[in-house]
């Protein structure tokens, strides 16, 4: 099992292929009360795969600088803009700017894509587990396999502390209606759960091996990704459920 970035809160060390670009803001949507989408078109658009990010530089009139890192949601066929799904942090230097600032037409700094750890591959089956903002790149990953029309089967489990949290959820719940192979599991920590095949508690070696039995045979890889803490308590359940260290990824945020 291993780990790449610090997700959402501290930067990657990028390529030399990856210079600073402008990238201007052609859309927003708000996801959830703390999340919105933001869909940034870079000056030279560039190929992702679904579980890269990028890096967002801000530079204050006086010269400062803030930077993070943000997973990218769109999938690699979606176009040349990328979706990226920021959370408000009350406390951050980049999040609260997008949230209180950012308009459409903006231009912000941005370098990318980063990262070739935790990044899909097209055999399976897989199982993805999402913690709040750690299903970003893990929606990505939905969103390839829907556009390619792949019959890889797959078993997403998103863990949010309420309804109205759960980041994407009209748009994974439909997939979950019409899509052959796809499996959402919900499960929400601080109010009952809403489906009848969903959870109201944190993610258990229980909850895993009820996940992994939702795929038509073990999976090949497994992908995590959320806070140190979510990941930690995640990767920890999956191998209780007997998931093999080896075949997990992970990606974390926070400190």
């Amino acid at each position: 099992m291993s780990s790449t970035r610090e997700g959402q809160s501290m930067s990657a060390e990028p390529s030399p292929q990856s210079p600073w670009q402008a990238a201007t803001i052609t859309r927003i949507e708000k996801r959830t009360p703390r999340v919105t989408s933001f869909w940034f078109q870079p000056s030279r658009p560039f190929a992702h795969l679904a579980g890269q990010h990028v890096d967002i530089r801000l530079t204050a009139p006086d010269g400062y600088q803030a930077r993070r890192s943000y997973s990218i949601a769109s999938a690699p066929e979606a176009g040349a803009a990328v979706e990226l799904a920021i959370e408000r942090l009350d406390d951050g230097e980049v999040s609260p700017f997008f949230h209180d600032v950012a308009a459409v037409g903006d231009e912000i700094e941005l370098r990318g894509p980063l990262g070739g750890h935790f990044i899909w591959e097209d055999s399976g089956p897989i199982l993805l587990v999402g913690g709040g903002s750690g299903v970003v790149p893990l929606m990505a990953m939905v969103r390839h396999r829907t556009l390619r029309n792949m019959a890889v089967p797959v078993a997403l489990v998103f863990s949010a502390r309420i309804w109205d949290e759960v980041i994407f959820r009209d748009e994974l719940i439909g997939l979950d209606d019409r899509l052959d192979g796809f499996n959402l599991v919900l499960t929400l920590t601080r109010e009952p759960a809403r489906r009848p095949s969903d959870y109201s508690r944190r993610v258990d070696a229980r909850m895993m091996a009820q996940a992994v039995e939702r795929l038509p045979k073990a999976p090949r890889l497994a992908y995590v990704c959320g806070s140190n803490a979510f990941v930690s308590a995640a990767a920890d359940a999956l191998i209780g459920a007997g998931v093999p260290a080896e075949i997990i990824r992970t990606e974390r945020y926070g400190v």
